[in-house]
């Protein structure tokens, strides 16, 4: 059973733009959101993560000042802005939800819930 479901990835120069969106149940929906990225062979690495009620963000630092989190809660939707793309940022892209301590949200294995991910791939 899909549990997230992440959409808006797609193909774009660099410089360019792209939203990600990741779509939640009541089940998965959770106080933590955050979004990882992983290319072949590699493991997932931390992006973004925000606390449920959107006032804590915390970004890695290759993306801090291009991209940002926020969510929707009535949605249960979080979202990923992301600017100023770089062909290094190419990878897929997954949306995690968990009861996360916000000391740990970099860590990939304190999420419960995880979508299948989106591909974005940067031209340069």
């Amino acid at each position: 059973q899909v549990q997230l479901v992440e959409s808006g990835g797609g193909l774009v120069q660099a410089g360019g733009s792209l939203r990600l969106s990741c779509a939640g149940s009541a089940r998965t929906f959770s106080n933590v959101m955050g979004w990882f990225r992983q290319t072949p062979g590699k493991e997932r690495d931390f992006i973004a993560a925000i606390s449920w009620s959107g006032g804590s963000t915390y970004y890695a630092d290759s993306v801090k000042g291009r991209f940002t989190i926020s969510r929707d809660n009535v949605k249960k939707t979080v979202y990923l802005q992301m600017n100023g793309l770089k062909p290094e940022d190419t990878a897929v892209y997954l949306c995690a939800a968990g009861a996360v301590p916000w000391a740990m949200v970099g860590r990939a294995r304190e999420y419960s819930y995880w979508g299948q991910g989106t591909q974005v791939t940067v031209s340069s």
